[in-house]
């Protein structure tokens, strides 16, 4: 799959409820950062990290955001406004863990999906853009919802263009709703100890 797609860790958020930078948090002797961009390259050598350049350059190339404070749409949007590709991977730096096997069942639906924009599996009853492959031309859609000031990412999904996989069939392929379990508290970080 390599030189199809480009991965991006979204690791631009605030961290407010974790109270510290979650990307350099550190889960069995690793960090969050170390962790996604180990998965993360497993699928692509074309790996980004969607933060700020001052921060993270030093472990991957950056893109910075071009919309700051408009959460996570902001860098999905800057990622795919800096991709040279038509598939691109977004993966939560807080995701930590989801699988290459997983990674790689979503891009390769992504693939064989040509008419949807978004790739999007379902988890705990809830869809997960964290962890989600996007084409291009979804920035598109991120401009005019930045527009109108909506930044509610999956409220971008439209029926026609958003392939779900859904729960059942991602179990039936060795995918629990934990592998999406996300750490965005010191007490999530204390519950996988």
């Amino acid at each position: 799959m390599a030189g199809e797609v480009s991965a991006f860790v979204l690791a631009g958020g605030k961290s407010t409820r974790m109270g510290t930078d979650k990307a350099f948090v550190t889960l069995d002797g690793r960090t969050l950062l170390q962790r996604a961009l180990e998965t993360a390259r497993s699928i692509t050598p074309d790996v980004w990290i969607v933060g700020d350049p001052a921060k993270y350059a030093s472990f991957a190339p950056c893109v910075p955001d071009l919309h700051p404070n408009c959460g996570p749409l902001g860098g999905i949007h800057a990622a795919l406004r800096s991709s040279q590709t038509e598939l691109n991977l977004m993966l939560a730096v807080d995701l930590p863990f989801v699988t290459a096997g997983l990674l790689q069942f979503v891009v390769a639906r992504a693939n064989s999906s040509e008419l949807a924009r978004v790739t999007v599996p379902r988890a705990a009853g809830r869809l997960q853009p964290l962890c989600a492959v996007y084409r291009r031309d979804f920035a598109a859609a991120a401009e005019q919802a930045f527009r109108e000031k909506r930044y509610k990412i999956d409220a971008l999904f439209d029926a026609q263009r958003t392939d779900i996989i859904e729960e059942d069939v991602l179990e039936s392929a060795g995918f629990p709703p934990m592998l999406f379990r996300n750490l965005n508290t010191p007490e999530d970080l204390a519950h996988t100890k």
